[in-house]
């Protein structure tokens, strides 16, 4: 004999309405459940995030440092540079200076001596 069942509307809405509270009852236990592990994992993810936040900040902070190395080793190294372009630029001034005295000094010689074999031969 088969099992005949008579469902009326209400049985099934009553049916559809137990099972949509099991499913909210299931729904807000896993919920609570979720919500200890949830902010776990938020604390975890905060910290590492505030880890790699600050990794990041060191890795620019020796960036910055290099290139600020490097730009005062090359300042250093353009003012040497200029310092000893500067001293070659006097070295040069100063020997032609010392040239044109000597070649005045040896003009003002070779002159005296003229002028003393002129009076040399006047003298004659």
């Amino acid at each position: 004999m088969k099992n005949i069942r008579n469902n009326e509307h209400s049985d099934r809405r009553s049916a559809a309405k137990d099972a949509k509270a099991a499913l909210v009852e299931a729904f807000r236990a896993a919920k609570e459940t979720a919500e200890q592990t949830r902010e776990a994992r938020q604390t975890e993810r905060r910290l590492v995030a505030e880890a790699r936040d600050k990794r990041r900040a060191e890795r620019e902070q020796v960036k910055l440092d290099e290139r600020n190395r490097v730009a005062v080793e090359a300042a250093a190294r353009d003012a040497a540079v200029a310092a000893a372009a500067r001293a070659e630029i006097d070295a040069r001034e100063l020997a032609d200076k010392n040239r044109i005295e000597r070649v005045l000094q040896d003009e003002a010689a070779r002159k005296a001596k003229r002028d003393q074999r002129y009076a040399n031969r006047k003298a004659r």
